[in-house]
């Protein structure tokens, strides 16, 4: 056999790949990429959607954290303290997130005059909304699997375009780095993929590998990792398939503190708080310095200290403290330094994920990358669409398979360990393919499994 036959085969086996995966992670990749990029913006949106509640018209004095805290609850009858908003600048509504039978409300109040502004549940308001449209499909654990399933093999597919797309004797940088125009839609369409998908790949894999760690499979994967090699440091600050888990050995004051992340709702917290407590704790936590939003919550257990945490997009800003609400003395501070490097190197990634990393740049970086992640996935739906036959997928005509040496072995190996979810998919499309459709003539042949 020559080398130009072998290289024929494995070329033809991995698009074979590569148009299977990014046929089914077309829908997904364009729809995460649109939901990415819109949630990008979410500061500038929500200072926009809150400025009305920024700049109060009043010269009065703002009455104590402890009357404020009694005004919200009464705005939700039954409801309890959750978390207390400490406002960043003069003139900003108080934001006070109460409960009620599990579900969170965030009440707007008026500092001085304690009118209610503005009630919303937390899981309502738009950018709760849009993080679950991104990372659940609206649809909790089941959707956070499909997305990552999708995000797995969109690896994947990244993976196999780069292999396609290199200019194997190709003279010049037409088709490989911009497309060439002029030479027909066929050629244009073929060159704007790959050029799209060359020029974004190295991005897109980060987002994606950024964006694990909140999906339902992988971040359990990674705490059970972590737990079984005692790698575990207290409580994690980022969602898992949308709720919020607690370390086992995390201190009591955190737990209830955790799942204000996203608005998810955590136990609920005790109706009976001391009166003073939480003006004593915010008059201690104010000059600390913790980066806004700065969210104060009761502790669970009567005599526990108060938590006190930046919810700081740029993650490594963020710090807490621990706050004895009897007398207002600060019991210990933690920052961002201090955790955990697994923690510290997941926080960098999901702050820029989040756009939050390096300000304007990181948001303006991050969407061209989403822009064109969607011009990747949408191109690609054209060429699928032109070149496939009537009556037929369109899959590339297979060969016979080429040998997988150990160094591809390993690869895929690799990449099922790292990506749980990619291996158990793998395994599934394999023996469904081997046992199913093996002896179905009309599937295997519309799948493009066999020849007509």
């Amino acid at each position: 056999m020559s080398v130009q036959t072998a290289g024929t085969r494995w070329y033809n086996s991995v698009w074979r790949w590569h148009f299977y995966a990014g046929l089914m992670c077309i829908p997904f990749v364009l729809w995460l990429a649109l939901t990415g990029a819109a949630y990008l913006w979410r500061p500038q949106v929500e200072a926009w959607l809150d400025q009305r509640f920024d700049h109060l018209a009043t010269a009065a004095p703002a009455q104590s954290p402890d009357a404020q805290a009694t005004a919200a609850e009464r705005a939700v009858p039954g409801s309890t303290l959750r978390s207390y908003g400490l406002p960043a600048a003069p003139g900003q509504a108080v934001r006070i997130i109460v409960e009620r039978d599990g579900v969170a409300s965030r009440v707007y109040l008026d500092p001085a005059s304690l009118r209610v502004l503005h009630v919303v549940p937390e899981a309502a308001r738009p950018f709760a909304v849009l993080s679950r449209l991104h990372g659940e499909l609206l649809a909790g654990a089941i959707g956070s699997y499909l997305v990552e399933i999708a995000a797995c093999w969109a690896v994947t597919m990244l993976l196999t375009g780069v292999y396609l797309w290199w200019p194997r004797g190709r003279r010049g940088l037409g088709g490989v780095l911009y497309p060439r125009l002029g030479r027909g839609k066929r050629v244009f369409w073929r060159d704007l993929h790959a050029t799209a998908g060359i020029w974004v790949s190295v991005f897109a894999l980060g987002l994606i590998l950024t964006g694990l760690p909140w999906t339902k499979g992988w971040g359990s994967y990674l705490v059970e990792i972590r737990t079984l090699t005692g790698t575990n440091a207290g409580p994690v600050d980022w969602t898992i398939g949308g709720k919020a888990p607690v370390a086992a050995d995390a201190p009591d004051s955190h737990a209830g503190h955790a799942g204000m992340t996203m608005g998810m709702a955590p136990a609920r917290l005790p109706t009976a708080i001391a009166a003073g407590d939480l003006t004593r704790v915010v008059a201690t936590a104010r000059p600390l310095g913790i980066a806004a939003p700065v969210m104060i919550a009761p502790p669970k257990t009567p005599g526990a200290p108060w938590s006190v945490r930046s919810d700081a997009a740029d993650r490594p800003l963020r710090s807490e403290a621990e706050i004895d609400g009897a007398t207002g003395r600060l019991i210990g501070r933690s920052g961002f330094a201090e955790r955990h490097w697994i923690d510290r190197l997941i926080g960098y990634g999901i702050a820029v994920h989040e756009g939050a990393l390096f300000g304007l740049a990181n948001q303006i970086a991050g969407t061209i990358v989403a822009l064109l992640l969607a011009l990747l996935a949408g191109s690609g739906a054209v060429l699928w669409w032109r070149r496939r036959p009537v009556g037929l997928l369109g899959a590339p005509l297979p060969l016979t398979r080429p040998r997988f040496g150990p160094v591809l072995v390993a690869a895929i190996v690799v990449l099922g360990v790292y990506m749980p979810m990619f291996g158990a998919t793998l395994l599934l499309v394999l023996a469904v393919e081997r046992l199913v459709l093996r002896n179905l003539r009309g599937p295997r042949r519309w799948l493009g499994l066999a020849r007509g």
